[in-house]
């Protein structure tokens, strides 16, 4: 093997590691931000989790701020990103919105630290952290499908915006609150795969029965 061709496999491999590290620094944000969001959370105990320095950290971030926005745009962007590649567009109206919500719930459900995270955002930030073309994109393909389905007499008369958020509320809530609901259902794992299922296939049949007009 030649100098050259060692000197770039030390690249590649540095490269490697510096994308690990950031990943997992990441990781821990998002449960720190998670339970204290951006205002109690603490870098030292984000540290601590991942076994990096703080700075470290500030390495890789510049400070807690650019941090918590990077967890925020994680969190929203790919998620956003496989739901455009289904081409729900291209769906029949109701075949189109089951298929955003089931998918919605399960990336919210294998990631229930962001219900949380997003809900801390609103009431600490007032959403100053939450991406704006997230929010379109989220909001603007939802109130597209049914705004479709309006149209062409699927769906019932209604105000597509506020649906639009009454859906996302109905599909997160429960992550966002199941340590205050789990009384109600006394012994049960809230966050196990039986639960979150259940609850997708409750969640999915509500929004179908609330919009569908002949439902």
């Amino acid at each position: 093997m030649t100098t050259s061709h060692k000197a770039k496999q030390t690249r590649l491999s540095a490269g490697r590691d510096a994308e690990a590290t950031k990943a997992q620094i990441l990781d821990a944000a998002e449960q720190e931000f998670a339970i204290a969001g951006l205002t109690a959370a603490r870098t030292e105990a984000i540290a601590a989790q991942t076994g990096v320095t703080k700075t470290m950290i500030y390495y890789y971030f510049k400070d807690k701020e650019a941090l918590y926005q990077e967890v925020i745009n994680r969190a929203l962007i790919n998620p956003l990103n496989q739901i455009a590649q289904l081409q729900l567009e291209k769906q029949p109206p109701s075949q189109a919105l089951e298929q955003f919500a089931r998918f919605f719930l399960q990336q919210m459900s294998q990631r229930p630290n962001i219900a949380s995270m997003l809900f801390l955002e609103a009431i600490q930030n007032q959403g100053k952290y939450y991406p704006k073309a997230s929010i379109e994109q989220l909001y603007g393909m939802l109130t597209k499908i049914l705004a479709d389905g309006i149209a062409q007499g699927v769906f019932r008369s209604l105000e597509p915006r506020h649906t639009a958020v009454n859906i996302v509320g109905t599909c997160v809530f429960y992550l966002a609150a199941h340590e205050n609901i789990k009384h109600l259902w006394k012994g049960k794992r809230m966050l196990s795969k039986a639960m979150l299922e259940e609850h997708a296939e409750e969640a999915i049949n509500f929004i179908k029965a609330g919009v569908l007009l002949n439902q």
